[in-house]
């Protein structure tokens, strides 16, 4: 059975917009107000530290994927750092799984914002309802094939991008630009601070999409880390805009009451009642954007991981090729998320399994693949130092306020590593599984286009 990839089928302006459509849709709108809950008065300030953060560790993806593409990418470049292990197969599930919870912290965001602009309380079962309803649409637009979704990713991302920019350009003309400075001597609020970094991280973690359809991007070696730099560029414009925007149109107080809806609650102080309205218009188009976008890539990294015996499969009766599965699988998962878990502790799970996976990816190729991609090592170990502080940081404030998610990340860490010990103890992957058809050949860079 084959996850039928099919070469050549995402442009860069489909990679791109896939990019963005992550990133944007879980960044700006589901976490600012958490972020700025953390940071206070420098919240603005969270997502330049995040880009920088982000940059660093996209150096490894870039120089990954510039050399290997690969449908599922994150799981491929594991594998190669440290071969069909647990760590490799436990780190790329801890991926697929931040990736998962990134789409239901976005359906929930979708839900609170539309029922914030029918006027009513974003609260009670109608969000989770709501959130589900998108995550169904999601896997419709998912399952019509590749091209439906490049299309959808690239319409959408215009909208949003140049829609949501144009909220922080009006928003600052009204308001101009002010956030207040920190005390001197405030630890707690250095700490909030660092700690509010991991939620910023979180807002551009939408890049390693387009990693994971690297094998079905053209001309991979060149485009894959082209659409990730692009997209990261992107993202950094409109974050600050945005953040400068809200800051500048509520206090500090306001936007933290208003976390899970923060944009549009600025909106109307902003812009007038007519601005709710195109900013929740907005939201919207890029909440449902950015499932759609998960969704496509998360599903593939799981068909990819699937074909790699790294974890186990069962079609349960269903028709059709594993990445028909996956995609199902994903679903159901997010779908479940998004009924039993609020946003801000979506929001930390994610931030946790996305850092700890991510320090393992950069470790695994300092350790074994720096010399054959020609990677720096000190902007690998700087990479490392970033991530453990941050981390650090997130898991000792979020000790202090709600230890119950921290065990709950702790808890699920183990027994992903736990199970696929156990999974590859009882099946051993073969050579030629792990190293299949879903990576382009280094040497195929020197070869000349089809």
């Amino acid at each position: 059975m084959s996850s039928e990839y099919k070469k050549n089928s995402l442009s860069l302006t489909d990679a791109v917009a896939m990019g963005t459509g992550v990133m944007i849709g879980a960044g700006i709108l589901a976490l600012t107000g958490q972020i700025a809950e953390l940071a206070g008065p420098w919240f603005p300030l969270a997502f330049v530290a995040g880009a920088v953060v982000t940059s660093f560790s996209a150096y490894t993806y870039v120089k990954m994927s510039n050399a290997y593409p690969s449908a599922g990418g994150i799981g491929m470049i594991l594998t190669k750092a440290y071969g069909p292990t647990t760590v490799a197969a436990g780190a790329a599930l801890l991926m697929a799984l931040s990736m998962v919870i990134n789409e239901s912290l976005v359906a929930r965001t979708f839900a609170t914002y539309l029922l914030r602009g029918l006027g009513m309380e974003p609260e009670g079962w109608l969000v989770p309802a709501i959130g589900v309803g998108l995550v169904v649409f999601a896997y419709l637009v998912n399952a019509a094939g590749n091209r439906s979704v490049g299309l959808f990713s690239q319409l959408m991302a215009v909208l949003k991008v140049g829609g949501i920019a144009a909220f922080g350009i009006a928003g600052l003309w009204v308001g101009g630009i002010s956030f207040e400075a920190a005390q001197d001597g405030d630890g707690g609020m250095t700490a909030g601070f660092l700690a509010s970094v991991a939620l910023a991280i979180l807002a551009f973690k939408g890049f390693t999409t387009i990693t994971n359809s690297g094998a079905e991007i053209s001309q991979p070696h060149r485009n894959v880390g082209r659409a990730i730099i692009i997209s990261i560029a992107i993202c950094i414009i409109v974050y600050l805009l945005v953040a400068f925007a809200v800051g500048s149109s509520l206090p500090l107080d306001r936007i933290v009451a208003a976390k899970d809806y923060a944009l549009a609650e600025a909106a109307e102080p902003a812009l007038g009642r007519v601005g709710l309205y195109l900013t929740v218009g907005l939201a919207l188009v890029a909440t449902a954007s950015g499932v759609i976008a998960s969704i496509f890539a998360v599903s593939r990294m799981l068909a990819m991981l699937t074909d790699m015996k790294l974890i186990p499969h069962s079609h349960f009766g269903m028709p059709g090729t594993i990445r028909d599965h996956t995609l199902v699988y994903t679903v159901v998962i997010a779908g479940a998320m998004t009924i039993f878990l609020d946003l801000s502790r979506i929001a930390s799970l994610g931030a946790f399994f996305y850092l700890v996976m991510d320090i393992l990816i950069h470790w695994g190729v300092l350790r074994n693949l720096r010399e054959d991609i020609g990677a720096r090592t000190s902007i690998l170990l700087t990479a490392i130092a970033l991530d453990v502080v941050v981390l650090g940081a997130f898991a000792a404030l979020k000790w202090q306020s709600d230890p119950l998610i921290v065990v709950i990340a702790l808890v699920g860490m183990i027994a992903v590593f736990l199970f696929e010990r156990v999974f590859l103890a009882l099946n051993p992957p073969s050579r030629e599984a792990v190293h299949g058809n879903h990576t382009s050949a280094h040497k195929e860079k020197h070869e000349p286009a089809s």
